[in-house]
């Protein structure tokens, strides 16, 4: 069920996608990424793309995806974060433990 307050389930949790656009490939964004999240104990995933960029889908509480969005918008410091594009929705729960997803990429 969405709520008016960001698209929060009843129990505060909310879905972040974000599509962070730069110098992100080649400089272990992912793997920033993933600690982060895992500090947060966020579920979800990221992954790099074809064009460069680097996605990911993050669910659990508002304030922590903030936290991680923050997170996304600053990178590691090798990284040059030119826009985190952003879409926010009710969690699903269907995302399981944070991971870095398969997706084409150039590496790290």
């Amino acid at each position: 069920m969405t709520q008016p307050d960001g698209n929060a389930t009843p129990t505060g949790h909310a879905r972040l996608e974000a599509t962070v656009r730069g110098r992100v490939q080649g400089v272990g964004f992912r793997y920033y990424i993933v600690d982060r999240a895992m500090q947060l104990e966020l579920d979800g995933w990221v992954a790099n793309e074809r064009d460069g960029s680097v996605r990911t889908v993050a669910e659990g509480p508002r304030p922590d995806l903030e936290r991680f969005l923050a997170a996304l918008e600053m990178g590691p410091p090798v990284a040059i974060i030119e826009r985190v594009d952003t879409e926010w929705s009710a969690a699903t729960g269907e995302l399981g433990r944070f991971r870095i997803r398969s997706g084409a990429h150039r590496g790290d």
